[in-house]
């Protein structure tokens, strides 16, 4: 069993955990409104960092996003002691890492190469071992916390750094204006008058390590579920959330639990299906709350800082407020906290939502437990596909794909599925991935298209969704000719093609995003031997698949089973 060792928040509120906690349980918000900014066009209010933080905070030689990072860690390890050897994993929750250095010109690896800014990190703090990004949309801090946690229940390591940061920049404020989700006043979690999101930046570190002879923090469990609903809007009854939290609270005593600590974006559908999920697994009485008024919504960093937050004010004996919250706006019943109350409760629940329809949930208890290493599974590949431009292999049989003078996958898509149009609308990182994944399953010619809870989808790559950055950029780079367009801005996050393939399966299970900084099979056999832990799964879509134009691509695809 894994504990929290060690933690750090790094946020315009402050630069330690403590002065955090200490600014929200008075009532602080770093939320501030800005009539506009050089590149975004328009009034928004934002949670950022001012020129005199960013100034303290920049390490020379490194871009701010690696700064905070390197930064927070090194506060988070300051009072620890840990052997940095090959029994140390370094974990990266982000959305966008180095976004806000993108130009039209841009070539440096890492800007568009996100694995390179995470193995620069791990150098700076001298991890030797290959880091891990979680590239998992919004829920990527707790996709983070989960992999961190199953890594050392396996005994593949001894300590885990988790690390969640994301910079705001025209690029990603720009995009959630495109789809109408901002709102121009300070957030109002799961309120009647609420408008939209507010958007944030800020890090969080939790270091994860075998279990110490004191209680210590520890997530009980976690679980991500997909809703297999669509890409930009949850499923209205809640389904992924509801799967997630009820696979964490099996056998679970929920009269001990001190509160629900929600992702409470205050957009019009988040908070609405949060209240349906939470209301359908029962736990309308449980107090619950949303930090989003104090920060906004950080990205990578969210599911992270407010697991910390929440952890340290419950030893405080505090459940804090719901800044913002009024009068209730949703239908399901949920019973939402507006002022800092009192418990002696010390288990709690950390839910969360994003794009792609994913979802996910953990447990997290503070108390003395067992010492036990799980078993590590055997993995079996049942079937196997290779394809590039000019090559088309399943299951070591070659395939003919026609010639080198058309887009391949366009001719795949029209020669062999052509029932998808949905297919168009793709950029080609997710047509890359729609195409093969066809093409696989078909080979496995098991029944499709119906609810499958027990099949997982797990990707990887190097280079993120450099393509699908670079088309997007060139809609907001002229303020004089600005039009964000919200269908380019999702497929700007990696995971989308996790949801995309899951959409069209009716796959439920876990799906999660993942950027090495080389093609590495070890480190990807690790992370699958994680999605096994959940005993929901018993088979996974795998594979590594890399898109740079319709003529260089890769995606060697497997499905494995344990």
């Amino acid at each position: 069993m894994a504990t929290i060792v060690a933690d750090n928040i790094i946020s315009p509120l402050g630069f330690t955990t403590e002065e955090n906690l200490e600014a929200i349980m008075s009532g602080s918000s770093s939320l501030y409104h800005y009539d506009r900014m050089e590149g975004i066009p328009f009034p928004f209010t934002a949670s950022l960092f001012s020129g005199e933080q960013k100034g303290n905070l920049l390490i020379e030689g490194y871009t701010f996003f690696e700064s905070l990072a390197i930064q927070s860690i090194r506060y988070a390890l300051h009072d620890i002691s840990i052997p940095l050897d090959e029994r140390v994993i370094l974990i990266i929750s982000s959305t966008k890492l180095n976004i806000d250095l993108l130009s039209e010109d841009e070539n440096e690896d890492n800007v568009i190469c996100p694995g390179i800014a995470a193995f620069k990190i791990a150098q700076a703090i001298g991890v030797t071992t290959m880091p891990i990004v979680v590239c998992n949309a919004c829920i990527s801090g707790v996709s983070a916390m989960i992999l961190g946690n199953r890594l050392l229940e396996l005994g593949l390591y001894d300590h885990a750094i988790v690390c969640g940061v994301d910079v705001q920049s025209p690029f990603i404020i720009s995009g959630f204006q495109s789809f109408k989700a901002l709102s121009e006043e300070s957030c109002r979690p799961f309120d009647i008058e609420r408008l939209g999101l507010n958007l944030g930046e800020g890090v969080a570190t939790v270091v994860f390590s075998h279990l110490s002879d004191d209680s210590k923090w520890h997530i009980k469990k976690g679980a991500i579920r997909n809703d297999a609903f669509h890409v930009t809007s949850p499923s209205p009854q809640g389904e992924g959330c509801l799967k997630s939290i009820q696979a964490v609270i099996k056998g679970v005593d929920i009269d001990g639990l001190a509160l629900i600590n929600a992702h409470g974006t205050a957009t019009m559908y988040n908070d609405q299906m949060e209240s349906k999920a939470i209301s359908r697994a029962d736990l309308s009485k449980i107090p619950l709350n949303g930090l989003k008024g104090y920060y906004g919504h950080t990205m990578g960093a969210a599911g992270i800082l407010e697991t910390i937050l929440t952890m340290h004010s419950i030893e405080k004996g505090i459940i804090l407020g719901t800044k913002g919250f009024e009068e209730i706006g949703v239908s399901g019943k949920v019973n939402v906290i507006s002022s800092n109350i009192v418990t002696k409760k010390r288990d709690f629940l950390k839910i969360i939502s994003g794009f792609g329809g994913c979802n996910a949930a953990a447990l997290l208890s503070y108390e003395r437990v067992n010492d036990a290493t799980l078993p590590v599974s055997t993995i079996q590949v049942v079937h196997k596909l290779t394809l590039c431009p000019d090559m088309l292999e399943i299951d070591g049989v070659k395939q003919d794909i026609g010639t080198d003078d058309i887009c391949i996958l366009n001719y795949l898509y029209k020669d062999r599925i052509g029932d998808y149009p949905r297919f168009y609308k793709m950029d080609g990182l997710a047509r890359l991935g729609f195409v093969a994944s066809e093409l696989i399953l078909a080979q496995e010619g098991q029944k499709r298209f119906v609810n499958n809870e027990r099949r997982a989808v797990v990707f990887f790559n190097k280079y993120g969704t450099a393509h699908a950055d670079m088309e997007y950029l060139k809609s907001i780079s002229d303020e004089d000719n600005f039009y964000p367009s919200p269908s380019e801005f999702v497929y700007t996050l990696p995971n989308i093609v996790n949801g995309e393939i899951s959409i069209r399966n009716g796959y439920r299970g876990e799906t999660c995003f993942y950027i090495l900084p080389e093609k590495d099979e070890k480190r990807m056999n690790e992370i699958l031997q994680t999605s096994f832990l959940d005993n929901k799964i018993d088979s996974i879509l795998t594979g590594w698949i890399e898109y740079k134009s319709d003529k260089d691509f890769e995606a060697e695809l497997f499905i494995i089973e344990n």
